[in-house]
């Protein structure tokens, strides 16, 4: 007990002290990398302590989750908005989606572990946080370890619903750019499909979703902010910290400004999902007549019944759209259709026309099909690769679509190219070597020197297509 306290007085004035062996200086409002779990495990985390951290009060908690293992980047992300409303933020630098499920866990329970015994936690306002599938997995693990009491998700909906405890519930916070592939899933679990919305209030789950004029990124800090303030508000609603009118009354505010300047701006969709957001996160706070009011006002309102039957049957078309990528992907997987190549590029044509669309509605479906797609694509590759032994036809089939979906991922361009030299396929070789440089690639130190590729670089046809659009080929070109 002796020696938490002192570790606590040292924290408050930002000094050196000794964290189970270690030497480190931990400031206040300080991004402190590359802090150690303890001597005997070599697993490191990042952590934020608000500039208005004391130890003698508990804090919340949000550990963020980012399956490259940078802790530090996707630290700085929620930040800003730690200082504001006064949360602590750790994050793993050993998390990454090369591991399993569970050994993640097992990672991140020991960083829950070592923020739990170093600092003055509040259990019931532990939280996960992450982006893609980052979020996907803090989603999960609620379910696995306790208390965590929430999730923000930023781009992915709920992982492996059925692990949801109806005993054991959890806040679900997402946030999706409207032009995300997800948004159409997280459109469902929150109220677009009533079937879905059921089965997951019948795990206890409260969902909310907020969503942003953009694609598959982070979204401003404004809604990052949102996300942590329902967390804050459920807290209160819960009566785990006393109920702060003020705070309250000063959010509200906001959110129905932001409405009623929506409505003015005939964005009834984004009116309907910020209304419903209110009234999910001030039930019990606040007295909510006004809003009932101004919400079915708005959801009777000529202009949102346009825009609601256009995306429902934009959603309708494009889900069957998705289907049939996917369908023909696995076809093609299987049975090696390099026919089919033309199809692919056909489709990707579509897409161009949905994506330079003057109907939003339609521009949004083309970016959301071909993030689909490529995502699609890219799901199969690591399924190959996961096989042993691995099906390299089936994988360089899936290089050659990506190249397709995705022309200046160059990476594709060179396995192939590797691939192909592999088995003397050179005509295959030289096709994508030139279709790589068309596309800007100027790097000739990994072109000579990429693996299986040795006969292929000797060659005059590979050299010649080098001069032509690099100049200066490594070997003689010599004309028969």
């Amino acid at each position: 007990m002796k020696k938490m306290f002192l570790l606590f007085i040292m924290i408050a004035f930002g000094g050196l002290f000794l964290l189970q062996g270690q030497e480190i200086l931990l400031k206040k409002g300080v991004v402190q990398d590359s802090v150690r779990i303890n001597d005997s495990i070599p697993e490191t985390f990042v952590i934020y302590l608000p500039t208005r951290y004391e130890p003698s009060s508990k804090w919340p908690v949000i550990f963020a989750m980012d399956m490259q293992g940078k802790g530090k980047q996707v630290l700085h992300m929620f930040r800003e908005v730690a200082e504001k409303e006064g949360y602590i933020i750790a994050a793993s630098n050993d998390i990454h989606d090369s591991l399993s499920i569970v050994q993640n866990t097992l990672i991140a329970r020991r960083m829950f572990n070592t923020i739990y015994s170093l600092f003055p936690i509040h259990k019931q306002r532990s939280y996960t946080a992450g982006f893609g599938n980052g979020g996907k997995f803090a989603s999960i693990i609620p379910s696995i370890i306790r208390p965590i009491e929430g999730v923000i998700s930023i781009g992915s909906g709920i992982a492996y619903k059925e692990l949801i405890d109806p005993k054991n519930p959890f806040q679900f916070v997402g946030i999706v750019g409207r032009s995300d592939f997800n948004f159409n899933d997280l459109s469902e679990e929150q109220s677009m499909n009533p079937t879905v919305k059921k089965a997951l209030d019948k795990r206890g789950l409260n969902n909310y979703l907020l969503v942003f004029q953009g694609g598959r990124e982070w979204p401003s800090g404004t809604y990052i902010q949102r996300a942590v303030e329902i967390l804050t508000l459920k807290s209160m609603n819960k009566k785990h910290i006393p109920k702060d009118s003020a705070y309250i009354t000063s959010i509200y505010n906001r959110d129905f400004a932001t409405l009623n300047k929506l409505a003015s701006l005939n964005d009834y969709l984004g009116t309907i999902y910020l209304g419903n957001e209110m009234l999910a996160k001030f039930r019990g706070l606040l007295q909510l007549d006004q809003l009932k009011k101004r919400v079915k006002l708005f959801s009777k309102e000529k202009e949102y019944a346009i825009q609601i039957r256009k995306q429902n049957r934009i959603f309708q078309k494009e889900f069957f759209i998705r289907n049939d990528y996917d369908y023909n992907l696995n076809d093609d997987v299987l049975t090696l259709n390099y026919n089919n190549l033309g199809w692919w590029n056909y489709q990707m044509s579509e897409i161009k026309k949905y994506r330079e669309s003057t109907d939003p509605f339609e521009k949004e479906m083309g970016i959301r099909l071909l993030g689909f797609l490529n995502a699609l694509i890219e799901d199969n590759i690591n399924l190959e690769l996961a096989q042993n032994p691995v099906n390299e036809e089936a994988l360089s089939y899936l290089w050659m679509v990506k190249t397709i979906t995705a022309p200046m991922e160059f990476e594709n361009y060179l396995n192939i190219i590797s691939d192909s030299a592999k088995y003397e396929d050179f005509g295959t070789a030289l096709f994508y070597l030139e279709e790589l440089l068309k596309k800007g690639f100027k790097d000739k130190v990994v072109l000579y020197s990429l693996k299986n590729t040795a006969l292929l670089r000797i060659t005059p046809e590979y050299n010649k297509i080098i001069d032509k659009y690099l100049k200066d080929a490594r070997y003689d070109i010599i004309e028969e």
